[in-house]
C-alpha cells in the first residue's frame, strides 16, 4: 500500500437518531462529535437516520406492494 493516500481507519460509534441504538465498528468516516463507550474509552460518534434497529426490513414491519393488482390493471387496460 502507498503511504499517506489512505484515510485513517479507526473504531467509531454509530448512533441511530430515531431509536437511540448505538454500535461500535470500524470506519474511515470523520466527525467532531465523541461519545464514551461501554468499555470506558472515548470514540468518534456518527449519527445516522436508519440502522438495523429501525429499518422496516430488519424490524419485520415491511410493507409489500400488491403486484397482482398491477398485473390485473394491465390486462384490463389492454383487453387481455
Amino acid at each position: 500500500m502507498k503511504q499517506g493516500i489512505h484515510p485513517e481507519y479507526r473504531k467509531v460509534v454509530f448512533k441511530d437518531s430515531s431509536t437511540g441504538f448505538m454500535f461500535l465498528t470500524g470506519s474511515t468516516s470523520s466527525t467532531e462529535q465523541t461519545v464514551e463507550w461501554e468499555d470506558g474509552n472515548t470514540y468518534p460518534l456518527i449519527t445516522v437516520e436508519v440502522s438495523s434497529d429501525s429499518h422496516p426490513f430488519y424490524t419485520g414491519k415491511q410493507k409489500f406492494a400488491d403486484a397482482g393488482g398491477r398485473v390485473d390493471r394491465f390486462k384490463k387496460k389492454y383487453g387481455m
